[in-house]
């Protein structure tokens, strides 16, 4: 391995993030029951929520827009402004959420900043992921942040470029193997799979990856078991 530069995603990588994100959902599912059960009203939203996608991008002022759309939808347009009203402060709330660190994460960052060029590279809403790194404490490890619209080969290509490495030096550590992975690895870089208790479906692939390049780990710290 030639590695000079590891980027790790942020949600669910560094951070607690997802389980934040079902608590809203659920609340919002109770305050939206007497239009829709549980479980439709979850189909209806994440539909929703992905088709919006290509407009508001992914982080928690486009899922507060979308849960918006699907009560006006599902009401026939006729839920209350004070619905609304707590619908946006379901959103306010998630974005006022803890920064809660991830078991390892900073021993991790800690043993590795001094032999490599360390980087986030998340993708979401530029505000709210910076607020969150600034939360975090960990901004002094890291060499670059990178917040992408997508997470996809040609934005992986644009951070090579910018990072002047090849791919063969880059290795990245994340949770979503759909966005974090398999783009890496399509473009010659190293991929550390470190799998988190929930993952938002739109992240979720159904096979197995078979590379050279790629390895899963149970615990962040295992990666300093072979770099």
């Amino acid at each position: 391995m030639d590695i000079k530069v590891i980027a790790f995603d942020a949600d669910d990588t560094l951070w607690v993030n997802e389980p934040y994100f079902r608590r809203t959902e659920e609340e919002f599912c109770n305050l939206l029951s007497e239009y829709l059960q549980p479980h439709a009203l979850e189909r209806e939203l994440l539909k929703i929520e992905i088709g919006n996608l290509p407009l508001y991008g992914y982080g928690v002022k486009g899922f507060m827009l979308s849960m918006i759309e699907t009560a006006l939808k599902i009401s026939d347009k006729t839920i209350s402004l004070d619905h609304i009203e707590k619908i946006l402060d379901l959103g306010k709330n998630l974005l006022n959420e803890p920064i809660d660190l991830l078991d390892g994460v900073e021993e991790v960052l800690a043993t590795l900043k001094d032999k490599y060029r360390l980087v986030v590279a998340t993708k979401g809403d530029l505000l709210d992921q910076e607020r969150k790194l600034k939360k975090s404490g960990l901004s002094h490890y890291f060499h670059h942040i990178e917040i992408m619209s997508e997470k996809d080969v040609v934005n992986y290509r644009k951070l090579i470029k910018h990072l002047d490495i090849l791919p063969e030096n880059l290795l990245m550590v994340g949770n979503s193997l759909k966005s974090d992975i398999l783009p890496v690895l399509n473009i010659g870089g190293l991929g550390v799979h470190v799998p988190y208790h929930i993952t938002w479906v739109h992240e979720q692939i159904d096979h197995t990856i078979e590379n050279a390049n790629f390895r899963s780990v149970e615990n962040i710290r295992e990666i300093l078991n072979f770099l």
